[in-house]
């Protein structure tokens, strides 16, 4: 009698055979997880052909990325000679889906040594162990499902694991207002419904009463229709009946997806003739769990829902407070911008957050044809971040408005974010108190004067713009980075400079504006992140290949540079310079009264030159010599102020303003009949001639800025800026290092 484990010689069977026709897969792994075994189950189960993945990691199975963590946890706990058992999720070489129980032990030596791993797998709930299987089994998916809050990810998700394991067929059908839309139609195989037979994705779906689907939402429970040929229902066109009745649908399970006690939608699952299965019926187990399913997708559905509203509202501030889709038209610059937010993936390991952030940008036009152009960055996200972001904006249009030197608005706007709106509370961990801090912001302030070419710019802790001359790309370089607005909280004692740095911008270059998602945490093919200055060498290759095409392909070139999915939003502003010098005439005149004829000769002469209207130039004359009679009048011609410091028992001390010089005087009467009188003074004139409008400004010395009287019926003056203000386009004043300029706006046709 033979013993047990020891067969008789006729019924010897080599160990190839028996694994060969096991209904298990089973796989063996070297000591460092590399695959050098798998038989023909495994094959069918795992979904590869031949031996393409011996001599592979294991993770060449179809491990789904979020399971690569537990099967690293696999190799070190059965390598040291321990059992593991867990349920993976695995992706099929056609792009499907499986959930496999797998249950490893260790492969050992004649000696006791461990060298390897021995993998047995099976699909989950094909075996008599399934109420074991079913709670991995809701654990893996409810995962898999919370790694995306993006709805249509979601629906993908949930498309990818339930066909084919589960169904031959999904539909997932949302409400969206009082009624029910398609939002997934998922089959096996690949296969589609042809055209008018079963609603496509984001049609309308009407149930008919009685329906399994109707049965489901009404009872909030799930509804087994075990065998469709004893049940009869009425379907929604006699065109879907019919479709069904040729694919054979067999068995029906029908979920109501709730969450929060709101009833979202209604889930279907069928099993047909599309594929071959042990048994093509769903039982009570399976409807049970099709339920229990159902409420992780309503939870993740939900989720979704939530958050693409969040996002909707951060986008709807972004797109109403950022500028429009197309930049104004200016004179001596080609513009074009570009704002993309980021998608909310799972690798960016920003959570529930939205990726729509506080991003900006803007283009000011200022006095005389100049513009002001800014970039900047919010830290944070979501809608906090974009409504700080449209007071940004706002704050710096009206400060712009000033015009003064760009380090000076910077100075300004550091105060105004330190004293904004109340800011996001902090509670500490250590103490209960709730302290406050303005946000972060950083940000360039740029002003450029086409007719000139000069560039003045401060910087409060932004990236540097790429400037483009003559096909090379370098950084416009910065003297000092500054720091980011707001870093000083109130009650910080201190001051932050930001220094004005100029610039002289050749014809024809470009200036590339960006902010730091463009560079930050751009992903590799390795899985690996590029560094800051890896990233901005391939914006710099992705210009420098299209530089001498127009702002609009340089600015989805440098979107584009990086491949792969953005952490963060990106804003890109792209500028160039006129190729060609813009019509400017510029004279200097004596400060006299003689001088406003002068004057109003010049720009007759200029205005004629330019092609503007007769009658257009008589206007545009009239006001020159308002504005420089009023200059010659009660700017230039006012005596300086003079000061006197009175010392006790000694001289009189007499300083003059304008002349910057002080005196000793012993005799103050002698000194003021004998004082000089100031020197004539000048003013200049200067005419800008753009596309569309002339510009004129009046410089002088005087820092006192003008502003409209209040003139009686029998005054001789007082309406000169009163004019101005009715008949130009648009007025005003600014201060300049050595006194004020007065300018005006007017349509050159």
């Amino acid at each position: 009698m033979k013993r047990w484990g020891e067969s008789p010689f006729e019924a010897l069977l080599p160990p190839e055979t028996v694994l060969a026709q096991m209904e298990m897969a089973v796989v063996v792994c070297d000591r460092f997880s590399n695959v050098i075994y798998g038989n023909h189950f495994a094959r069918q189960l795992f979904g590869f052909g031949g031996d393409e993945v011996i001599g592979h990691s294991i993770l060449s199975l179809g491990i789904a990325e979020e399971d690569h963590e537990q099967a690293t946890e696999l190799a070190k706990h059965v390598l040291k000679g321990g059992v593991w058992e867990g349920t993976f999720c695995n992706q099929r070489a056609d792009g499907s889906t499986v959930y496999t129980r797998a249950h490893a032990v260790p492969l050992r030596h004649p000696s006791g040594a461990v060298d390897g791993i021995v993998i047995f797998a099976r699909e989950a709930l094909r075996s008599n162990q399934r109420e074991q299987d079913r709670y991995g089994l809701l654990e893996r998916i409810g995962e898999r499902l919370s790694a995306s809050l993006e709805l249509a990810a979601t629906l993908q998700r949930v498309a990818e694991t339930l066909v084919p394991q589960f169904a031959d067929h999904c539909f997932i059908d949302l409400f969206g207002g009082d009624r029910l839309y398609r939002r997934v139609s998922a089959h096996a195989g690949g296969w589609e419904p042809p055209p008018g037979t079963w609603a496509e994705t984001g049609e309308p779906v009407s149930y008919p009463p009685g329906h399994f689907a109707t049965r489901a939402m009404n009872r909030r429970d799930a509804v087994l229709v075990e065998d469709m040929l004893q049940h009869r229902f009425s379907a929604p066109t006699e065109e879907s009946r019919r479709l069904g009745d040729a694919m054979g649908i067999t068995s029906v399970i029908a979920a109501p997806l709730i969450a929060r006690g709101e009833l979202l939608g209604v889930m279907s699952l069928a099993l047909s003739n599309l594929s071959r299965r042990p048994d093509p019926h769903y039982d009570g187990f399976d409807r049970d769990l099709i339920g229990a399913i159902a409420s992780r997708i309503a939870l993740a559905v939900d989720n979704a829902l939530l958050f693409e509203e969040e996002r909707e509202t951060a986008l709807a501030f972004q797109k109403h407070l950022l500028p429009g889709e197309r930049p104004p038209r200016l004179d001596g610059l080609q513009i074009a911008w570009r704002y993309e937010p980021a998608r909310p993936l799972e690798s960016h390991g920003h959570g529930i957050q939205t990726q729509v952030g506080g991003d900006w940008y803007d283009v000011i036009p200022l006095s005389a044809g100049r513009v002001g152009l800014v970039i900047g960055d919010v830290e944070g996200r979501g809608a906090r971040a974009a409504a700080v972001m449209g007071q940004l904006r706002a704050a710096l249009r009206a400060f712009a408005q000033d015009d003064k030197p760009p380090a000076d608005i910077l100075r300004k706007l550091d105060e105004w974010v330190r004293t904004m709106t109340r800011p996001s509370r902090i509670t500490s961990g250590w103490s209960n108190d709730d302290l406050v801090r303005p946000p972060l912001v950083s940000c360039t302030y740029f002003v450029y004067d086409a007719w000139s070419r000069v560039l003045e710019f401060a910087n409060a802790g932004h990236d540097p713009p790429l400037l483009v001359v003559d096909g090379d790309v370098r950084d416009l370089e910065f003297e000092s980075e500054g720091a980011m607005l707001g870093v000083r909280a109130q009650g910080i004692g201190g001051e932050i400079l930001f220094n004005e740095e100029t610039a002289e911008l050749k014809p024809g270059s470009t200036l590339v504006l960006y902010t730091d998602g463009l560079i930050d945490r751009r992903p590799r093919d390795d899985g690996g992140y590029h560094t800051r200055e890896q990233a901005r060498e391939a914006v710099r290759r992705a210009v420098a290949s299209v530089a001498r095409k127009d702002v609009e392909t340089i600015a989805g070139a440098a979107y584009d540079a990086i491949p792969g999915d953005i952490a963060d939003d990106v804003a890109i502003v792209v500028i160039r310079t006129a190729p060609d010098e813009l019509a400017v005439a510029d004279r200097t005149f004596p400060a006299e009264p003689i001088m406003v004829s002068e004057a109003r000769r010049m720009a007759s002469d200029a205005f004629a030159a330019w092609g503007m209207p007769a009658e257009q130039a008589e206007l545009a004359c009239l006001l020159v010599s308002e504005v420089v009679t009023n200059v010659v009048l009660h700017a230039t011609t006012t005596p300086a102020p003079r000061r006197e410091l009175v010392l006790d028992g000694g001289p009189q001390v007499h300083f003059n303003l304008d002349e910057d010089d002080w005196s000793l005087d012993p005799d103050p009467l002698g000194a003021d009949l004998g004082r000089r009188e100031p020197p004539t003074k000048d003013f200049r004139v200067r005419l800008r001639r753009g596309a569309d409008a002339v510009w004129v400004e009046v410089f002088d010395t005087d820092m006192r800025l003008p502003r409209i009287r209040s003139a009686g019926e029998t005054d001789e003056g007082g309406r000169g800026l009163y004019l101005v203000d009715q008949l130009a386009t648009r007025w005003g004043a600014r201060p300049t290092q050595d006194g004020k300029a007065v300018w005006f706006q007017l349509p050159l046709h």
